[in-house]
């Protein structure tokens, strides 16, 4: 996402928060996934660039990150 001009530390703020384990903040819109996604989550660091991750115990898995258009054809 650096590529696109996005702010990479955004990203970085959002995985701190991740690992803490804490709710995140409302703005994220931090969601489960179903589908084929099932046991995954997104949140929105920017309104049209979405994190997907899932988190396993007390391990968070980043899986993939992009805009809707890319995570979701």
């Amino acid at each position: 996402m650096a590529r696109r001009g996005k702010p990479v530390a955004k990203l970085d703020a959002v995985i701190l928060l991740l690992e803490a384990g804490d709710p995140l903040p409302a703005h994220f819109k931090d969601h489960a996934l179903t589908g084929s996604w099932k046991g995954f989550r997104d949140l929105h660091i920017e309104p049209d660039w979405i994190l997907i991750y899932a988190v396993d115990q007390d391990e968070v898995i980043l899986t993939r990150t992009g805009t809707h258009a890319d995570l979701f054809r």
